[in-house]
C-alpha cells in the first residue's frame, strides 16, 4: 500500500511506451498517473462531475490501450497486468479504478464470444489511438424477456438501435458503446458497436449515485440510430447448449475486475489513514487549561495498543483479501491462455475462486473503509470545527460495488460446488 501524502498533480506522461506491455516503463506511467488521481481525488468526488477530465488523463496515458485484450500480435496487456494496474489506479481513485474495469471487461468480451468480434479490435477516437469503451459488459439474461435495446432491421443488412439502458460506468465520456440489443426479426441478441456522438444517441449522467460518483454512470437514449452492417459485430450465444465454457467467462471478467476494484479502494483507504495517523505524531499538542495540565496524559498514538490493534486487524484483513484475489486471477489467467480447450469443469472451478474472492474482498473492504471512519477521527490535524479529511469517500465507493451482489448466494454456491462438486450451467450471466 503506497503512500499518497506526497501525491501532487502533474500530467501523465505524455508520451506512452510503444509498446504497451512495456514491463520496465508502465509500472512508472501507472504510478503517476495514480498519484496525479490521488492528488486531488476528495475534491473531485465531492465535486462530483462527469469525468471528462479524468478520461482525459487517462487517454494522456495511454490506458485505453494498455487495457486493451490481447491479441495476435495486439498491443493490450496480459490478464495480471491489466489486474494490477486496475488495483492500483483505484486505490487511488475508485471510480476511475471501475470506470477503467468496464472498458477493460468490454474489450475482453469481444475476445470470448467469438472470434468474429475479436477481430474488430478496439475501437479509435478521433486521435487515431485506442478509445474507451463503454456498455453492457454483462449480456442480458434470455429468460428476462426482451431487452432494452432492438434493432429493427431497415434493409441492406442496416438496422436501427432504439431503446434506452443504464449503465454504471462511461456514460458520456465512452468512444463507443458496446451493447447487446434484440433483432425483432429473428429474436437473437447481437452485439453491437454505437457512436454515442451520433445525433440519434443522447446521454443523461446520473451524479446523485451513493459512491463511485465519478465512474460516468448514467442512462443512454438511442432513437433510431443507424447501424451498418459492419457495426453488428456478432450474434450473442445464450443457450447452454451452444455457448462454450470459454465464452462464459465474460462475466467472469468483469466480476474479478471488480473485485480488485473493491480491494484497491480498501487499500487506499488504509495507506491514507496510515498517513494521518502518523502525521499526527508530528503535531503539537493542543492547548489546555491549567487544571488539565495536571492530569494523566493519554498514550501517544505510536504507543496506542487499541490503534495498534486496529491497524493490524485491518491490514490482516487487506492482506487475506488480497491472497484470495490473486488466487482467482491467477486461475482466471489459465482459463483465458486454454481459450477454446478450456473445460466445463475448469469454468466451474474458476467460477467458485471469483465468488470466493467476491465474498472475502466485499467483508474486508466494508470492515476497513468502516474502520478508517474510527481511526482518522481522533488523530485528524488540529481543526476546532472538525474539517471534514474525506475518508467517508471509500466507505460510500465500496457500498456502491458491494451492495448489489449478495453474498449468501455467493457462499450458497460455493458451498454447493464443495460438497457436491455441482457445475454451474453454462450461461453467459452468472
Amino acid at each position: 500500500m503506497r503512500t499518497r501524502k506526497q501525491a501532487r498533480r502533474r500530467p501523465a506522461s505524455a508520451t506512452p511506451p510503444d509498446r504497451l506491455a512495456d514491463d520496465t516503463v508502465w509500472p512508472l506511467v501507472v504510478r503517476e498517473l495514480a498519484d496525479d488521481l490521488a492528488a486531488d481525488a476528495r475534491d473531485r468526488d465531492r465535486a462530483g462531475k462527469v469525468p471528462f477530465d479524468e478520461a482525459a488523463r487517462l487517454r494522456e496515458a495511454g490506458l485505453p490501450g494498455l487495457l486493451t485484450a490481447p491479441g495476435p500480435g495486439g498491443p493490450g496487456a496480459d490478464w495480471h497486468t491489466a489486474c494490477r494496474v486496475i488495483r492500483e489506479i483505484s486505490a487511488a481513485d475508485g471510480s476511475i479504478g471501475e470506470l477503467l474495469a468496464h472498458h477493460c471487461a468490454l474489450s475482453w468480451t469481444a475476445r470470448l464470444l467469438s472470434p468474429g468480434l475479436a477481430a474488430h479490435g478496439l475501437p479509435a477516437h478521433d486521435t487515431g489511438a485506442p478509445g474507451l469503451l463503454a456498455g453492457s459488459a454483462e449480456p442480458p439474461r434470455a429468460e428476462r424477456g426482451p431487452a432494452g435495446l432492438v434493432l429493427t432491421p431497415a434493409g441492406d443488412g442496416t438496422y436501427h438501435l432504439t431503446g434506452r439502458r443504464f449503465f454504471t460506468s462511461g456514460v458520456a465520456v465512452a468512444d463507443r458503446l458496446l451493447v447487446g440489443a434484440r433483432d425483432t426479426a429473428s429474436g437473437d441478441v447481437l452485439v453491437v458497436l454505437a457512436d454515442p456522438a451520433h445525433p440519434a444517441v443522447s446521454t443523461e449522467p446520473y451524479t446523485e449515485r451513493l459512491g463511485q460518483r465519478l465512474a460516468g454512470a448514467g442512462t443512454v437514449t438511442f432513437d433510431r440510430l443507424p447501424v451498418a452492417a459492419e457495426r453488428i459485430l456478432g450474434v450473442l450465444p445464450y443457450d447452454e447448449h451452444t455457448v462454450t465454457p470459454y465464452a462464459t467467462l465474460v462475466p467472469l471478467v468483469l466480476r474479478l475486475l471488480l473485485v480488485h476494484v473493491t480491494l484497491g479502494i480498501a487499500e487506499g483507504a488504509l495507506a491514507e489513514a496510515r498517513d494521518v495517523s502518523r502525521a499526527s505524531r508530528c503535531a503539537p499538542p493542543p492547548p489546555t487549561g491549567p487544571e488539565e495540565r495536571t492530569a494523566p496524559a493519554g498514550p501517544a498514538p505510536e504507543d496506542d495498543p487499541y490503534l495498534l490493534l486496529a491497524y493490524g486487524e485491518s491490514a490482516t484483513a487487506a492482506h487475506t483479501a488480497a491472497a484470495v484475489a490473486d488466487r482467482a486471477t491467477e486461475a482466471l489467467a489459465h482459463g483465458l491462455l486454454a481459450a477454446h480447450g478450456l473445460g466445463v469443469g475448469e469454468r466451474s472451478d474458476i467460477a467458485v475462486l471469483v465468488a470466493a474472492a467476491e465474498t472475502v474482498a466485499h467483508r474486508a473492504a466494508g470492515d476497513i473503509t468502516t474502520r478508517v471512519l474510527e481511526l482518522v477521527a481522533p488523530h485528524s490535524p488540529a481543526d476546532p470545527l472538525g474539517a471534514d479529511p474525506g475518508f467517508d469517500r471509500f466507505w460510500r465507493n465500496v457500498r456502491a460495488l458491494t451492495a448489489p451482489v449478495s453474498p449468501d448466494h455467493r457462499l450458497r454456491d460455493i458451498g454447493d460446488h464443495y460438497l457436491h462438486g455441482t457445475h454451474a450451467r453454462l450461461t453467459l450471466p452468472v
